[in-house]
C-alpha cells in the first residue's frame, strides 16, 4: 500500500474528496416536500393562485406550468416589514410520477446546481440545493401549521 501512495504523491496524506450529497437523505426531503407542496397548492390549472398569510407576511403560490408528468409552481413573499427587504421567490418542480418536489431556482437566479465548488465566484454553498429544499420543507410546515388562507366568501352568491 504505501509504494501506491508513493506512486501518487500521497506520502502519508489524506486525499481531499468535494462534497458528496447523500441521495437518499435528498429523495426523502423531496419526497416530504411534495406531499407537503399538494396541501397547500391550488388547483392545478396554469395561472391559479393560493395567497397563504404569516403574521405581517403574505406569500402567493402560483401554478406556472402543468405538463403531464410535472408542475411547476411559484412561491413568493410579500411583506408589510420594510420597503427596502426585496420579494423572495422560489421556483419549485412537483414530479408527478416519482411523487417528489424540489426547488429549480430561487430569487430570479440561475438552476440551482445540485453542488458547487468551494469556494467559489458566486459564494454559493457546496450543498446550496439541499440548503433551499430543507429551507422549502421547513417553510411548507409552518404553512401547514401556521398559515392562513384568507376566504373570499360572496355572501349573495352574485345576486345583489
Amino acid at each position: 500500500m504505501s509504494d501506491l501512495m508513493h506512486d501518487y504523491g500521497l506520502k502519508g496524506s489524506t486525499v481531499k474528496r468535494g462534497y458528496v450529497q447523500s441521495l437518499p437523505k435528498y429523495i426523502t426531503l423531496c419526497e416530504r416536500n411534495y406531499l407537503r407542496a399538494l396541501k397547500v397548492m391550488p388547483e392545478e390549472e396554469v395561472g391559479n393562485q393560493r395567497q397563504i398569510k404569516m403574521g405581517s407576511m403574505d406569500f402567493f403560490i402560483e401554478i406556472d406550468a402543468v405538463a403531464k408528468y410535472t408542475t411547476d409552481i411559484s412561491i413568493r413573499q410579500k411583506h408589510g416589514l420594510s420597503n427596502h427587504i426585496g420579494e423572495f421567490e422560489l421556483a419549485v418542480r412537483l414530479y408527478h410520477d416519482a411523487q417528489v418536489a424540489e426547488v429549480i431556482q430561487h430569487n430570479y437566479h440561475q438552476r440551482v446546481k445540485p453542488s458547487y465548488r468551494y469556494p467559489n465566484p458566486n459564494m454559493h454553498h457546496k450543498d446550496e440545493k439541499y440548503q433551499l429544499n430543507a429551507f422549502l420543507a421547513d417553510w411548507l410546515l409552518a404553512c401547514i401549521e401556521s398559515g392562513r388562507v384568507p376566504l373570499n366568501w360572496d355572501v349573495n352568491n352574485g345576486l345583489v
